[in-house]
């Protein structure tokens, strides 16, 4: 499993979404301004969390998006899965064992790692990143 960069950008995005959570939706081009990431490409993301229902959107005047549901009650893992574009973090066990033994082993050490990986994401919520991200740094 690897975060790519668009689990990277969706996690800043809603970091932003996470910041404004008690105020009006933010329109996408206010987050592509901060954040320095094309408009386009985050509307490709936004369609894909909207589809998991991690966001909502609001049409019109003051439109733009929000968080579905609470910060605490979003994972990291739910926001990199979203805009993942497999299915499943974790390899299919079953697809792994044809080979020799040390690729058997080396698949199934793959296999633990990408579970701890999963597993620390799941420990992580949007929540817990907008705090930690919201104390003040070194001096």
């Amino acid at each position: 499993m690897r975060i790519v960069t668009r689990g990277r950008t969706a996690v800043a995005a809603m970091l932003e979404l996470a910041q404004y959570a008690d105020r009006k939706p933010v329109a996408l081009v206010h987050i592509s301004a901060r954040q320095k990431i094309s408009l386009s490409y985050l509307e490709l993301l936004f369609a894909r969390l909207r589809q998991r229902g991690l966001v909502r959107s609001t049409r019109g005047p003051g439109g733009g998006y929000s968080l579905a549901r609470s910060a605490l009650d979003i994972t990291m893992a739910d926001i990199v899965l979203a805009v993942d574009d497999s299915e499943a973090m974790v390899t299919d066990p079953s697809d792994v064992h044809d080979g020799s033994r040390s690729q058997r082993v080396a698949s199934d050490w793959h296999l633990e790692l990408e579970s701890a990986m999963v597993t620390f994401l799941r420990s992580v919520s949007l929540h817990d990143l907008a705090s930690a991200r919201s104390l003040p740094g070194p001096g």
